[in-house]
């Protein structure tokens, strides 16, 4: 049998079929290659998501170490205090090397403590510094001892001598010198005494952030994980819907 009413240039569809079955029934190619990607870009996003929820946990753990509180919260500027007590109260140069030398040595216990106690690390530097203080002050004090002492021999020359005039001014400005050096003196227990409350607000003010610090962390990964689960589920009941049948007719 022949067939009639085909051209040599053949058969062309008309632009309302163009993309479609040939029967014209089913899906769309536009509309399958659209599903296609869909379904590849939910898999991409669900193992982004997933990637992301351990990039979080890792920083959270991170932040959790960095933020931990502080073992313990010992009174390390009460060594300031004392050092400063025992300086006041030296009246010679014995007394003095004496107050210097337990200076030093809380200096040197407290390098030891900062290395075991990374926590109060700026608490415990604060005191080495005051107490550094305390080490310089002790050496100007000595000098100032050595200085008096040589004005009271002279003094006593005077009296002997009966230079009365000049042995009681000379009395008088040892008084004002030793008068100025005890107001001095107090002034630093005071110093060392405010700084000691100062850094204690501070400590507490760190040791505070730190737990807001701890519960935020924790709040987030809380959160964090919840999206993760509503995101696994929504993705798993998105995979169990079955994909539409497509039926092409030759």
């Amino acid at each position: 049998m022949g067939i009639s009413g085909i051209g040599a240039g053949g058969y062309y569809p008309s632009p309302a079929v163009s993309g479609q079955n040939v029967s014209g029934q089913g899906v769309p190619q536009e509309e399958q290659q659209a599903l296609a990607d869909s379904l590849k870009e939910q898999e991409e996003d669900q193992k982004t998501l997933i990637e992301m929820m351990k990039e979080a946990k890792e920083q959270a753990a991170e932040r959790e170490k960095m933020f931990k509180l502080p073992k313990n919260s010992r009174r390390y500027g009460d060594a300031t205090i004392m050092a400063y007590s025992k300086l006041a109260r030296a009246r010679s140069l014995g007394e003095v090397d004496a107050a210097s030398g337990y200076a030093r040595r809380q200096i040197a216990q407290l390098r030891a403590a900062k290395r075991s106690d990374a926590d109060n690390a700026d608490r415990i530097q604060a005191a080495i510094n005051q107490l550094q203080k305390a080490v310089n002050r002790a050496g100007r004090k000595k000098r100032e001892i050595s200085q008096e002492k040589l004005a009271a021999k002279r003094q006593a020359r005077l009296e002997k001598e009966k230079r009365t005039r000049e042995a009681k001014r000379l009395r008088q400005q040892l008084k004002t010198r030793q008068t100025q050096r005890m107001i001095r003196e107090s002034g630093y227990l005071r110093e060392a005494d405010v700084d000691n409350r100062l850094q204690d607000q501070l400590a507490a003010s760190r040791l505070e952030m730190r737990q807001q610090m701890q519960e935020l962390t924790e709040q987030t990964q809380v959160s964090v994980e919840a999206a993760v689960q509503q995101y696994t589920a929504a993705a798993s009941s998105a995979e169990s819907v079955p994909a539409p049948e497509i039926s092409v007719q030759a």
